[in-house]
Protein backbone atom coordinates (compact mmCIF):
# COMPACT_ATOMS: atom_id res chain seq x y z
CA UNK A 1 0.00 0.00 0.00
CA UNK A 2 1.24 3.27 -1.29
CA UNK A 3 1.59 5.89 1.86
CA UNK A 4 -0.48 9.01 2.38
CA UNK A 5 1.61 11.35 1.26
CA UNK A 6 1.27 15.24 2.35
CA UNK A 7 0.66 16.35 -1.52
CA UNK A 8 -2.24 13.16 -1.56
CA UNK A 9 -4.16 15.05 1.87
CA UNK A 10 -3.54 17.98 0.25
CA UNK A 11 -5.46 16.88 -3.01
CA UNK A 12 -8.13 15.32 -0.88
CA UNK A 13 -8.33 17.92 1.58
CA UNK A 14 -8.42 20.65 -0.82
CA UNK A 15 -11.13 18.66 -3.47
CA UNK A 16 -8.08 18.96 -6.63
CA UNK A 17 -9.24 17.30 -9.83
CA UNK A 18 -6.20 16.49 -12.12
CA UNK A 19 -5.83 19.31 -14.75
CA UNK A 20 -5.44 19.02 -18.48
CA UNK A 21 -1.52 20.49 -18.52
CA UNK A 22 -0.75 18.54 -15.31
CA UNK A 23 -0.76 19.05 -11.94
CA UNK A 24 -4.13 19.38 -9.66
CA UNK A 25 -6.78 22.07 -9.57
CA UNK A 26 -10.05 23.70 -7.99
CA UNK A 27 -11.24 26.92 -8.69
CA UNK A 28 -11.94 28.80 -5.65
CA UNK A 29 -13.53 31.52 -6.66
CA UNK A 30 -15.44 33.32 -9.73
CA UNK A 31 -16.28 36.72 -9.99
CA UNK A 32 -20.06 37.41 -10.27
CA UNK A 33 -19.08 40.54 -11.73
CA UNK A 34 -18.93 40.49 -15.55
CA UNK A 35 -16.48 42.51 -18.03
CA UNK A 36 -16.62 43.21 -22.04
CA UNK A 37 -13.40 42.70 -23.15
CA UNK A 38 -11.70 44.54 -26.09
CA UNK A 39 -12.75 41.77 -28.52
CA UNK A 40 -16.70 42.11 -27.28
CA UNK A 41 -16.05 38.65 -24.80
CA UNK A 42 -18.31 39.06 -22.00
CA UNK A 43 -16.42 37.26 -19.24
CA UNK A 44 -15.74 36.94 -15.60
CA UNK A 45 -14.11 39.86 -13.90
CA UNK A 46 -11.36 37.59 -12.28
CA UNK A 47 -10.91 33.87 -11.14
CA UNK A 48 -8.77 31.85 -8.72
CA UNK A 49 -7.75 28.60 -8.49
CA UNK A 50 -5.36 26.27 -5.93
CA UNK A 51 -3.07 24.57 -8.28
CA UNK A 52 -0.72 21.64 -6.90
CA UNK A 53 2.14 19.80 -8.21
CA UNK A 54 3.99 16.86 -7.08
CA UNK A 55 6.57 14.52 -7.46
CA UNK A 56 7.91 14.60 -11.24
CA UNK A 57 4.16 16.25 -12.40
CA UNK A 58 4.56 19.72 -14.31
CA UNK A 59 2.64 22.03 -15.94
CA UNK A 60 2.78 21.96 -19.92
CA UNK A 61 3.38 24.77 -22.32
CA UNK A 62 0.00 26.70 -22.54
CA UNK A 63 -1.19 29.83 -23.19
CA UNK A 64 -5.00 31.87 -22.04
CA UNK A 65 -5.73 35.22 -23.67
CA UNK A 66 -5.60 36.82 -20.07
CA UNK A 67 -2.95 37.86 -17.69
CA UNK A 68 -2.73 35.21 -14.74
CA UNK A 69 -0.89 36.11 -11.32
CA UNK A 70 0.71 33.14 -9.38
CA UNK A 71 0.95 32.63 -5.70
CA UNK A 72 3.17 30.32 -3.77
CA UNK A 73 1.93 28.72 -0.29
CA UNK A 74 3.23 26.02 0.55
CA UNK A 75 6.00 22.89 -0.23
CA UNK A 76 8.98 23.22 -2.42
CA UNK A 77 9.80 26.17 -4.75
CA UNK A 78 8.22 26.08 -8.35
CA UNK A 79 9.63 27.66 -11.36
CA UNK A 80 7.56 29.01 -13.97
CA UNK A 81 8.98 29.47 -17.76
CA UNK A 82 7.72 32.05 -19.90
CA UNK A 83 8.37 32.83 -23.63
CA UNK A 84 8.31 36.69 -24.39
CA UNK A 85 7.34 37.99 -27.89
CA UNK A 86 10.97 38.15 -28.64
CA UNK A 87 12.20 35.01 -28.22
CA UNK A 88 13.59 35.38 -24.52
CA UNK A 89 12.92 32.69 -21.67
CA UNK A 90 11.99 34.52 -17.95
CA UNK A 91 12.10 31.90 -15.71
CA UNK A 92 10.64 33.40 -11.89
CA UNK A 93 10.96 31.26 -8.76
CA UNK A 94 8.27 30.96 -6.32
CA UNK A 95 9.00 30.36 -3.16
CA UNK A 96 9.47 31.66 0.18
CA UNK A 97 12.20 33.58 -0.09
CA UNK A 98 12.92 33.49 3.76
CA UNK A 99 13.98 29.62 2.89
CA UNK A 100 14.55 29.30 -0.80
CA UNK A 101 16.73 32.79 -1.98
CA UNK A 102 16.40 34.35 -5.28
CA UNK A 103 12.72 32.97 -4.96
CA UNK A 104 9.64 35.26 -4.70
CA UNK A 105 5.81 34.69 -3.76
CA UNK A 106 3.89 36.03 -6.40
CA UNK A 107 4.89 36.29 -10.56
CA UNK A 108 2.47 37.21 -13.24
CA UNK A 109 2.59 35.60 -17.04
CA UNK A 110 1.09 38.26 -19.30
CA UNK A 111 -1.44 37.71 -21.23
CA UNK A 112 -1.19 35.16 -24.52
CA UNK A 113 2.47 34.13 -23.51
CA UNK A 114 3.21 30.74 -23.88
CA UNK A 115 4.35 29.29 -20.49
CA UNK A 116 5.24 25.84 -17.85
CA UNK A 117 6.10 25.54 -14.58
CA UNK A 118 8.04 22.61 -12.68
CA UNK A 119 9.17 22.07 -9.35
CA UNK A 120 12.49 22.89 -7.94
CA UNK A 121 14.19 19.41 -6.54
CA UNK A 122 13.18 19.32 -2.79
CA UNK A 123 14.65 16.78 0.08
CA UNK A 124 12.14 18.40 2.02
CA UNK A 125 9.01 19.13 0.23
CA UNK A 126 6.69 16.32 -2.24
CA UNK A 127 4.58 18.68 -3.66
CA UNK A 128 4.16 22.93 -4.61
CA UNK A 129 1.02 24.21 -3.45
CA UNK A 130 -0.03 27.59 -5.00
CA UNK A 131 -2.79 29.67 -5.88
CA UNK A 132 -3.14 31.22 -9.58
CA UNK A 133 -5.71 34.47 -10.39
CA UNK A 134 -6.53 35.35 -13.78
CA UNK A 135 -8.54 38.73 -15.12
CA UNK A 136 -10.36 38.81 -16.87
CA UNK A 137 -11.75 35.31 -15.88
CA UNK A 138 -10.36 32.21 -16.89
CA UNK A 139 -12.15 30.15 -19.32
CA UNK A 140 -11.44 26.31 -20.95
CA UNK A 141 -12.48 27.88 -24.28
CA UNK A 142 -9.43 30.39 -24.31
CA UNK A 143 -7.16 27.60 -23.19
CA UNK A 144 -4.24 26.15 -25.76
CA UNK A 145 -2.18 23.71 -25.02
CA UNK A 146 1.25 23.72 -27.04
CA UNK A 147 2.29 21.28 -29.96
CA UNK A 148 5.87 20.85 -28.92
CA UNK A 149 7.55 21.00 -32.12
CA UNK A 150 5.83 24.26 -33.39
CA UNK A 151 6.74 25.80 -30.59
CA UNK A 152 10.56 24.89 -30.12
CA UNK A 153 10.65 25.59 -34.36
CA UNK A 154 9.38 29.14 -32.90
CA UNK A 155 12.08 29.18 -30.32
CA UNK A 156 14.28 26.94 -31.12
CA UNK A 157 16.97 28.43 -28.24
CA UNK A 158 15.39 26.86 -25.77
CA UNK A 159 13.99 23.30 -27.54
CA UNK A 160 15.08 21.34 -24.87
CA UNK A 161 13.15 23.01 -22.46
CA UNK A 162 10.18 23.15 -24.65
CA UNK A 163 10.57 19.43 -25.35
CA UNK A 164 10.97 18.60 -21.63
CA UNK A 165 7.54 20.25 -20.64
CA UNK A 166 5.48 19.41 -23.20
CA UNK A 167 2.40 16.93 -23.45
CA UNK A 168 1.91 17.07 -27.62
CA UNK A 169 4.39 16.81 -30.22
CA UNK A 170 2.90 17.09 -33.96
Amino acid sequence: MQADTTADRLIHALGLQPHPEGGYFRETYRSTEAIRCSDDRQRAASTAIYYLLRGNDFSAWHRIRSDELWHFHAGAPLDVHVLTGNGQLVTHRLGNPLEHPGAVFQAMVPANHWFAAERVASARDDFSLLGCTVAPGFEFSEFELADASRLAASFPDHAELVHRLSRRNA
